[in-house]
């Protein structure tokens, strides 16, 4: 695999199992946080320091006890990981890395061609769309419309986006899924009941648990993992926001392509262009857009000379009183064109997978805001001396001289504009794919650099298709901007709200800092949000349908998923009928190994049961693998699995727990897959043998210090130094002594004895493993549907047996996902009523 730096390859990475060792329950099968405990394969923490607690009270025993289970932890030598053989993050080739000054200028270009486009073409329109509203009469209504233009660019993308929600981000990852992450991850608040108490100890982790003393964050970390009318509304908030966010990618081009005239060819061609990926289509139009912020600022410091300085004034805030003291009404209209210069600030936050937060933020403090700030004041310094052109302010603010060149750099801006969503909508489909949140989708990885950067096709053709459809649709500028505005304004609020419990749960933010943050921008967001709704008769409507049937997709996918999770946990196979039908499982048991895929992180799933009477034989050794995706954006390859074994050795059977984060990649070669995952196996067994030995060694060094400690409290000390045993006749004596020497001898060969029989048992079992394997591997795959009940109710029905079917049906296959090979796949359809 090509990749990193120089086109070299990237060096093999290895990795270090780890296994929990718990005494007792080695095949308990019930619970899978026995299993953590058991043979956790994922902390990369090293052991706990030797020593002991003397004295103190129970907590400090418990410590102790604690701080023994970590010392037992045991290390094996590093291996090639298994479950990611053709994964593009490794360890040392990580986007945040130190670069050098002429990869910082390449990295400086790629943010601009795909962060900031949509927020750096603003100019274009907003003071067009603001003054349809509010007609200006005179210089102090310029003044006033610059001053609340100036106040939303200062407050809404700067201070809210760039200094407050970017420090919100996942271990670089961006997004209403990013922040949903992050509360699922502090509190149990996610519906899906699939974590695991394993998966804080990820080192991306990153959990922070709330102290005493902050008495709040707990309180709200307990309400919300024990609320479930909380847990749903916080997922609807990001369904919703999602939709809107979706909604926003559509309405971006459309507005980009009224703007500058651009054909429905111009639109084919820029999303052809997204498959070449974000690196080098952001290379590519990276220039053109620094050229573009350049010609703003020129364009505004030349306006600014000409016209008059006057426009400076606006940086007063009580212009923006002024502004609406004059004309109430038609300033609250014309809000909805001033939010569109804070377009794209979603998209900042969104876009942060591509890149880092300090490029992001250092980009748009040193560059895109002032060249935005001096475009808007050469814009208005032009109004201020021609209050009757108020529609295609910009182009009419061009100097003649360089007029045709401005307009072709606009043009190329406007159509790169568009891109900056889609690549957002990109990254959040994908995570919340991970999340359990959209169907599958077909995701191709363009960069082998960067694992963040993809390209999904389904999604890049609907896009364009709702796009062409929204700009037939909308007839006018004004009616595409408010609908514009009610998509962005939609993924403000929902962010707002998601922040403010991020605040309040995890950074423990003090509550008067958390709510003056809440009232502000809220409050801010709420009094837009009117203005563009207040407008909602211009056709905006179909905006908001566009988003609510998405939305219902999401809802929908979430709740069938959900259902067929729970159902499959509520029918898991019984450990004891199991036990009952003995090691042969009640059939015959031919030669090779059998990978059963299923969804379950404990437990036996009820599709196994399927495969029994089903099939006329089932493999000698069977491993049930579980792809599960946790809420953090990558888990290391070191940390990425947790063995256990399942019921006693002679079953063969064994539990493989692959953990994934939502930006992890998953390509894998079935042969180079099949061996490593038997390697891994091998040494798991060999940690398995070599513990329990030590137990057994343990065990019998506690039974003998038991015994001395007995012994010696029932004897005593004669005048003469002779001993005399309290308990034992004195004749006895020299029979326990001359059988003293007789019990050790017989203690070390049994001892020698269980040494002999359990090297032995790790050969056979060892053995039988390499037999297995070449006798093949066959991927069992069971394909579970669900449908409602005949008593359920007739939405419940539609629901279910309808929709949650349709997009089943027609969305990516998890063969597809999981790479099997289709010759050595067997599969078996089961169906769940729910």
């Amino acid at each position: 695999m090509e990749a990193g730096r120089g086109g070299g390859r990237l060096p093999k990475m290895e990795s270090a199992e780890m296994r929990w060792v718990v005494p007792g329950g080695a095949y308990d099968e019930d619970e899978i946080e026995s299993a953590d405990d058991d043979d956790g394969g994922g902390a990369d923490t090293p052991a706990a320091a030797s020593g002991s607690h003397s004295g103190g009270c129970s907590d400090e025993d418990n410590y102790e006890e604690d701080e023994m289970l970590r010392q037992r932890l045991v290390r094996t030598g590093p291996r090639a990981d298994s479950f990611d053989v053709e994964a593009l993050d490794v360890p040392g080739v990580y986007r945040h890395q130190e670069f050098t000054l002429g990869r910082s200028i390449v990295l400086t270009l790629q943010t601009l061609g795909v962060v900031f486009g949509d927020v750096g073409t603003s100019p274009l329109y907003t003071f067009d769309i603001m003054l349809n509203k509010y007609p200006i009469t005179s210089k102090e209504d310029v003044l006033g419309a610059l001053s609340l233009v100036i106040y939303t660019l200062i407050l809404i993308p700067f201070l809210k986006y760039t200094l407050i929600v970017l420090r919100g981000n996942d271990d670089g990852e961006g997004g209403m899924f990013a922040l949903y992450s992050l509360i699922c991850r502090n509190a149990k608040a996610s519906l899906l009941p699939n974590q695991l108490p394993s998966d804080t100890r990820i080192s991306s982790f990153h959990l922070k648990v709330p102290s005493v003393e902050l008495e709040r964050s707990l309180k709200i970390k307990e309400r919300l993992e024990t609320s479930s009318m909380l847990r749903k509304l916080l997922l609807m908030l990001v369904l919703f926001g999602t939709s809107m966010v979706i909604a926003d990618g559509v309405v971006t081009p459309a507005m980009s392509g009224e703007v500058v005239m651009i054909t429905v060819a111009f639109l084919i061609v820029l999303f052809s262009l997204q498959c070449f990926g974000t690196s080098k289509v952001g290379l590519a139009v990276g220039p053109a857009l620094f050229i573009w912020f350049c010609c703003l600022a020129g364009i505004g410091i030349y306006n600014i000379r000409t016209f008059g300085s006057e426009v400076l004034h606006a940086f007063n805030p009580v212009y923006v009183y002024y502004y609406f003291e004059r004309n109430s009404t038609q300033a609250w209209m014309s809000l909805g064109g001033c939010l569109l210069c804070a377009t794209g600030s979603e998209a900042m936050f969104a876009d942060l997978c591509y890149f880092s937060v300090r490029s992001v933020q250092l980009t748009f403090a040193c560059l895109v805001l002032p060249c935005l700030l001096l475009g808007y004041l050469g814009q208005a310094a032009f109004l201020m001396e021609n209050l009757t052109e108020n529609q295609h302010v910009f182009f009419l603010s061009i100097p003649s001289q360089a007029f045709w060149p401005v307009v072709f750099i606009a043009t190329l801006a406007a159509l790169i504009a568009s891109r900056a969503m889609t690549t957002a909508i990109f990254s959040t489909i994908k995570q919340a794919t991970a999340l359990g949140c959209f169907p599958r989708l077909k995701i191709i990885h363009t960069s082998r650099k960067f694992m963040g950067q993809i390209y999904i096709p389904v999604m890049n053709w609907f896009l364009l298709v709702s796009c062409l459809a929204f700009v037939t649709v909308f007839g006018s500028i004004n009616e595409i901007g408010n609908a514009y505005g009610i998509a962005e304004l939609g993924v403000m609020m929902m962010t707002t709200v998601l922040i403010t419990i991020i605040m309040l749960l995890i950074w423990q933010v003090n509550i008067i800092v958390v709510l003056c943050f809440l009232t502000l921008f809220l409050g801010l967001e709420l009094f837009f949000f009117s203005s563009v709704l207040g407008s909602g008769a211009d056709g905006s409507w179909v905006l908001l349908v566009f988003a609510a049937v998405l939305y219902l997709v999401m809802h929908i996918w979430n709740y069938g998923t959900k259902l067929k999770y729970e159902t499959e946990v509520k029918q898991k196979l019984s450990m004891d009928l199991l036990m009952q039908l003995g090691c042969n499982l009640g059939t015959v048991r031919a030669p090779g190994i059998g990978l059963l895929y299923n969804e379950l992180v404990r437990g036996v799933p009820a599709i196994f049961g399927h495969f029994l009477t089903t099939l006329p034989a089932i493999h000698s050794m069977i491993i049930f693998v579980c792809i599960k995706w946790v809420p953090v954006p990558v888990v290391p390859q070191n940390e990425r699995f947790l063995f256990r074994r399942v019921y006693p050795e002679s079953y063969h059977m064994f539990r493989c727990i692959a953990r994934y984060g939502y930006k992890d990649v998953r390509k894998e070669n079935p042969q180079a897959f099949e061996q490593l995952l038997i390697e891994s196996l091998e040494k798991y067994i060999r940690r398995d043998a070599q513990e329990r030995s030590l137990e057994s060694d343990h065990n019998d060094d506690t039974d003998s210090e038991e015994e001395v400690a007995s012994a010696s409290s029932r004897v005593i000390v004669g005048p003469n130094g002779s001993i005399y045993s309290l308990g034992v006749p004195l004749l006895a004596e020299s029979a326990s002594a001359g059988n003293s020497t007789l019990g050790s001898g017989m203690s070390f060969d049994g001892s020698l004895d269980e040494a002999m029989d359990g090297r032995r048992s790790l050969d056979n079992e060892l053995s039988f493993i390499h037999k297995a394997k070449e006798s093949g591997v066959v991927y069992l795959l069971g394909h579970g549907d669900i449908r409602a009940r005949k008593e359920s109710f007739f939405v419940k029905k539609l629901v279910i047996n309808y929709f949650y079917a349709f997009l089943r049906k027609n969305c990516r296959r998890g063969i597809a996902t999981l790479s099997i090979p289709h010759t050595r796949l067997m599969l078996v359809a089961m169906q769940y009523m729910v």
